[in-house]
């Protein structure tokens, strides 16, 4: 019998964090989860021991978190990791935090969550990834590549800083057999969108519409599977052309 294989969420609480551990779970996998809240009750994991209840912005947690997860690996194999948690913190009314006045707290809170988590936990679980001949998806953001109206210059550079380690450890981690890429998401219909969105829609993405976390979700477990065994260190868009 086939070993049933294993994919750590991060962020898995809600929108593309929980569609996509939704989306493993479906094709069978072991779905292990992390986030700052209890996921919904009727998932599989969460009526188990398979989630873990971690701020990822507190960096000294993060290796108390690997080694716990580490203990629940079938064989000591990982087969996907999908660094899917960042934070965006808004200012008064929901206004853009810029480069000028955001104090540097909110910046390293942001980093930690967005940039040195990803790299923390891919870092960790390398063995078990190089095992599992595993998969890395880091979500990055289209505002790691243009000046956002809503998104912060803090969280625009720790997202531009994600896609660069992206590639760094594409290329570290190939001698081991492990791929990593990265899901750059434009503007996706999540439970909480900024005020102007639909502005954003009708003039600034030729689909005209947002998309789904359910299509976002699609496109990681493309990247975790068979079909994408020659995909490394590669950022796809999925925005409806808001990039062109």
């Amino acid at each position: 019998m086939a070993q049933r294989k294993t994919v750590i969420v991060t962020g898995a609480s809600r929108g593309i964090g929980h569609a996509a551990a939704l989306r493993f779970d479906t094709e069978g996998w072991r779905v292990i989860t992390v986030s700052r809240f209890p996921p919904p009750g009727q998932c599989p994991w969460s009526r188990g021991s398979s989630h873990i209840l971690l701020d990822l912005s507190d960096l000294d947690e993060i290796a108390r978190c690997v080694e716990l997860m580490r203990g629940m690996l079938d064989g000591g194999e990982l087969h996907a990791l999908i660094n899917n948690a960042g934070i965006s913190p808004k200012g008064p009314g929901g206004s853009r935090l810029n480069s000028l006045e955001t104090d540097v707290a909110t910046w390293q809170s942001m980093y930690n969550t967005n940039f040195y988590a990803p790299l923390l936990l891919t870092r960790g679980f390398a063995c078990e990834l190089a095992s599992g001949r595993g998969a890395v998806v880091n979500l990055t953001s289209i505002a790691g590549t243009r000046v956002h109206p809503f998104a912060g210059s803090a969280y625009a550079t720790s997202k531009a800083a994600l896609a660069a380690l992206t590639r760094e450890m594409a290329f570290d981690l190939a001698p081991l057999g492990v791929r990593v890429n990265a899901i750059a998401p434009g503007e996706i219909d999540t439970r909480i969108l900024s005020p102007g969105t639909h502005e954003i829609v009708e003039r600034d993405i030729p689909m005209h519409r947002l998309g789904t976390i359910h299509e976002v979700a699609d496109l990681a477990w493309f990247l975790c599977s068979p079909q994408a065994a020659y995909i490394t260190g590669a950022e796809i868009p999925i925005n409806g052309g808001q990039h062109v």
